[in-house]
């Protein structure tokens, strides 16, 4: 099955704007790992949460819902990774290990706004980020939820990653009007460079994505999954279900990539209960 780039649905410019000048939201530049992070925070009690973005994604466009539905109970964070969004200059690039700078990126940045043992949430590419931070930073995750991530590569994901190159060509036109504002003429070396990187995992790698870092996952951990997505197929939840010690597995029946957005009310009320077990402990 072919599937579709890995993007994040976008909030449009006036809605966002609207919601950074909430003041149950902040939003400042924070100096971490050796670049400045765009990050978004709400809430002043309770055990912090780190929300990771996805593939071209932000704290806004990914994690609005839980930036406002989650700060009554919890500290939340989010933030544009390093290259993306209002987390420029400079521009992201795609080394090799990139999913763990990301990582890393998501510590440090936790590190300097005074956190020294939090929650993390991860969706889709930040599901993965989130999978090595958690196993590198077993001292300071407390719990780990995650969706829409990917374990593994196949020949069959290499296929999708190339049918979905060319911009112009395979993107909807509501996809362009939402990053071409954000990135310009950019967004396509952007997306060239990310489907390279993808594609190198494959070769160089076999594939393996998180693989061996989410085996050594030792805190709880609720995997979950939106039955119906055509982005992240089953067998990648399972995978992380089955081999992630003590996780829990639930799947929303209706529910495509983004169950955070689409699901909200849901989704933020059984992290919430799963915070609490984990908190009581």
């Amino acid at each position: 099955m072919l599937r579709a780039p890995r993007l994040a649905p976008a909030l449009s410019i006036s809605h966002r704007r609207l919601l950074c000048s909430s003041s149950a939201l902040s939003a400042r530049s924070v100096a971490a790992n050796g670049v400045q992070l765009h990050c978004v925070t709400s809430g002043s009690s309770g055990t912090p949460v780190l929300c990771m973005p996805g593939a071209l994604g932000t704290a806004m466009t990914d994690f609005e819902p839980q930036l406002t539905g989650l700060a009554a109970h919890h500290q939340v964070v989010s933030f544009d990774p390093r290259g993306y969004g209002q987390s420029r200059p400079p521009d992201r690039d795609f080394p090799d290990g990139f999913y763990r700078r990301d990582a890393d990126d998501g510590a440090a940045l936790m590190a300097a706004l005074g956190h020294s043992s939090y929650h993390v949430v991860g969706w889709s590419d930040g599901a993965i980020a989130a999978a090595i931070l958690t196993a590198d930073q077993p001292a300071h995750v407390k719990s780990l939820v995650m969706f829409g991530g990917n374990a593994y590569f196949t020949e069959e994901d290499g296929v999708a990653f190339d049918k979905y190159r060319n911009i112009e060509e395979s993107w909807s036109k509501r996809m362009l009007a939402t990053h071409r504002p954000v990135y310009g003429d950019k967004l396509q070396p952007m997306w060239d460079a990310c489907t390279d990187a993808w594609l190198r995992i494959l070769s160089d790698k076999g594939g393996d994505v998180c693989m061996t870092e989410a085996k050594a996952i030792a805190c709880p951990t609720y995997v979950m999954h939106g039955a119906k997505d055509p982005i992240c197929l089953s067998d990648h939840p399972k995978w992380f279900h089955a081999n992630i010690a003590g996780s829990r597995l639930h799947e929303f029946p209706d529910g495509k990539h983004n169950i955070h957005i689409k699901f909200a009310a849901e989704f933020n009320a059984m992290c919430l209960e799963f915070w609490r077990e984990v908190d009581d402990q």
